[in-house]
């Protein structure tokens, strides 16, 4: 037997096969990229993900054959959702988290349902990345699409749609569209009436694991299965992917590298307070039964190493093409040891926690005739990183304390990057060797529902470790008087007008 874990992003997806023993079997990807027709917009073809994601699943269930895929979880990127008609068209393109369209109206429609009230219901603050301030913009902007839409779906539960059975929507990710009740465990009432939305526009939502149904005879042949393969709820990429580095308990979190940066620690009851209220944390379901979460992240993260790769990667990326080496794996080489010179504020998008600032823009401070290619990209992941930290002080002082960090997502394959990220946050980054950790954790779902096994017990068989990345004691003094000023930074700019 073996299981198959989903995991649908923001720039590809990617489908991973494991055994019962959780060892890899197979493993495809394919890439799509997010369009910005106009300024602050930031979109994917629905259509073109999902051909990608059923790709994706053929190719890694034909490539093991002989130990068939008996079940399969998705683990989906956050808030994007796609219209679509009574035969599952897709109507228009989904709306991702950078995107900031709907900025007014999250602000205008939290302020008059009360933003303390919606946060003590949904466990978040009002941002345009969610899915409520997306559905007031197609609502308001394009009623016909509104109108004519039978159901507005998030990627897990659109990808169910695609397989063949009812769509389903775990409760992590139903908790980012900012219309569920995290305690309650149902799509809010009162939300919804509020904004016009017929919960049956909506998809039943269940707790991660929980089994959603089995795909089709017809559509599992089409897709390679070659006996019945159960569908579980998967959820949120980002707990999901903790569940996938093995975050299994109280004071362990997941430092996710992917197109943004995230931390995300697991806690065992919900956690409501001023100060995380005030810093946009949010309090969601974990991937586990009975667990919460929160997620501190920075919409600027791997990203901008892509950013620094297409403005001045140009040798990089033609000696990728001769040598098949990643451009970015050929840039991070150019990271010297030492801490940079220059200070960079990392709002190359808008901000995530715990500023919520969707006008801001980043910033390079320090720039002279001698500063090199190599301390412009260290300074940028340093800002990352940074920005990490002042999330992770927030969470100390709000009681959420942190003692164990997994490093998960592409990033972390990059030891110089993770020392990095250690010797700035001060905090031992122990690395995993699947750093898919949102298929990981999906899959691992997958078989602990098919199996009857709590994925608690699962996950400490099939999460491996590697190297643990201790802080440097000089680098990390030194990044600790640093940040002092980086606390400084996006005060002293918004008062300039400069963010």
């Amino acid at each position: 037997m073996s299981y198959l874990g989903m995991d649908v992003g923001t720039s590809g997806c990617k489908a991973v096969v494991f055994n019962a023993q959780g060892r890899l079997l197979a493993h495809a990807h394919r890439a799509y990229r997010v369009s910005s027709p106009r300024a602050g917009w930031a979109e994917l073809d629905s259509e073109q993900v999902c051909r990608a994601c059923l790709d994706v699943l053929r190719e890694a269930a034909s490539a093991c054959a002989s130990d068939p895929v008996r079940a399969l979880a998705v683990s989906s990127q956050g808030e994007a959702f796609t219209p679509v008609d009574s035969a599952g068209r897709v109507l228009a393109h989904a709306q991702v988290s950078s995107d900031t369209r709907a900025a007014d109206l999250a602000r205008d429609w939290s302020a008059e349902f009360g933003r303390e009230r919606l946060y003590r219901i949904t466990g978040h603050t009002a941002h345009p990345m969610f899915t409520l301030p997306k559905l007031l913009w197609l609502r308001d902007n394009q009623p016909q699409v509104w109108a004519q839409a039978a159901r507005f779906l998030c990627f897990e539960d659109l990808l169910h749609t695609r397989l063949g059975v009812e769509p389903a929507m775990g409760w992590p990710l139903a908790g980012r569209t900012m219309l569920f009740d995290v305690r309650r465990h149902v799509w809010d009432e009162g939300i919804l009436r509020r904004i016009g939305l017929d919960p049956a526009r909506l998809a039943r939502t269940l707790p991660s694991g929980a089994v959603v149904g089995s795909v089709p005879r017809r559509a599992g042949e089409e897709l390679g299965f070659s006996r019945e393969v159960l569908v579980v709820a998967g959820g949120h990429d980002q707990p999901v992917s903790a569940l996938g580095g093995g975050i299994i308990a109280p004071g362990m979190a997941a430092y996710a590298t992917g197109t943004t940066e995230c931390i995300t620690p697991a806690f065992a009851a919900p956690a409501f307070s001023a100060e995380l209220f005030q810093s946009n944390l949010c309090t969601y379901d974990f991937a586990l039964p009975g667990m919460y979460a929160t997620v501190a992240f920075s919409l600027t993260g791997g990203n901008i190493l892509n950013w620094f790769c297409d403005q001045f990667g140009a040798a990089e990326t033609a000696e990728a093409v001769r040598t098949g080496v990643s451009a970015y794996e050929l840039l991070l080489r150019e990271l010297g040891p030492e801490p940079s010179p220059l200070l960079v504020l990392p709002y190359f998008t808008p901000s995530g926690t715990p500023y919520f600032d969707p006008h801001t823009t980043g910033a390079i401070l320090g720039l002279r005739l001698t500063t090199t290619r190599g301390e412009v990209l260290r300074a940028l992941l340093e800002g990352v990183a940074f920005e990490m930290r002042l999330n992770l002080d927030i969470l100390q002082r709000s009681g959420v304390a942190i003692r164990e960090l997994r490093a998960t997502g592409g990033g972390a394959r990059n030891a110089a990057w993770n020392q990095l990220k250690a010797d700035v946050l001060d905090t031992p980054i122990t690395s995993v060797a699947v750093t898919e950790a949102g298929a990981l954790g999906a899959a691992l779902l997958a078989a602990a529902a098919d199996c009857s096994t709590p994925p608690q017990a699962l996950a400490k068989e099939w999460v491996r470790t590697g190297a643990v990345f201790e802080p440097d004691a000089k680098r990390a003094a030194h990044y600790r008087a640093r940040f002092e000023e980086y606390k400084r930074l996006y005060p002293a700019l918004k008062a300039l007008r400069c963010t």
